[in-house]
């Protein structure tokens, strides 16, 4: 029998000139499609397709990928104070798609 795939690498270090100037402050990676950053439907539809370790190859400026799949207690915690359930479910379902691995490239290739 073949072995089953669970690993996933995300290629996520570009500069993202061809998004300029709107990348000239954010990831492309974090761009928003619909009602969520286009790394997040990525990553959705890996854990979707059963693989369990993600590493996500990131570069210099790419710290917003990380906090957004990260919790965020005090966030979670003002908007369940509010009793804004529908926000807090959206932040908290980022940071419950499972563990993600981050390695940083040095250098664009």
């Amino acid at each position: 029998m073949g072995k089953t795939i669970k690993k996933a690498v995300i290629p996520a270090a570009g500069l993202g000139t061809r998004f300029l100037p709107a990348t000239k402050a954010m990831p492309k990676e974090m761009l928003p499609v619909v009602e969520q950053p286009a790394i997040e439907y990525v990553v959705e539809e890996a854990v979707k397709a059963g693989l369990t370790d993600l590493l996500m190859i990131t570069g210099r400026q790419k710290r917003a990928l990380e906090d957004h799949f990260d919790r965020a207690p005090n966030l979670e915690r003002t908007l369940e104070d509010k009793g804004d359930v529908d926000r807090l479910e959206a932040v908290q379902h980022a940071s419950s798609l499972g563990p993600l691995h981050y390695v940083r490239q040095g250098d664009p290739k």
